[in-house]
């Protein structure tokens, strides 16, 4: 994944955690869209990876 993919998605969960939606998904959506299959598969690992990241919860474990 580029470092700018990467860096605009750390943006994008720092603003989620504010509350701040809008302006997390103006920064991620370009970058999302421009990507090519390859990065388009890292960008989804990369979300899936770091949920928390997003949320501001740490993971539980399941009883």
């Amino acid at each position: 994944m580029r470092p700018s993919t990467l860096r605009a998605l750390k943006r994008a969960a720092e603003l989620t955690r504010q509350n701040r939606f809008t302006e997390a998904v103006l920064i991620a959506e370009p970058v999302i869209l421009a990507a090519d299959p390859v990065e388009g598969d890292e960008i989804r690992r990369w979300l899936t990876d770091h949920v928390t990241d997003f949320t501001g919860e740490s993971e539980k474990e399941t009883p």
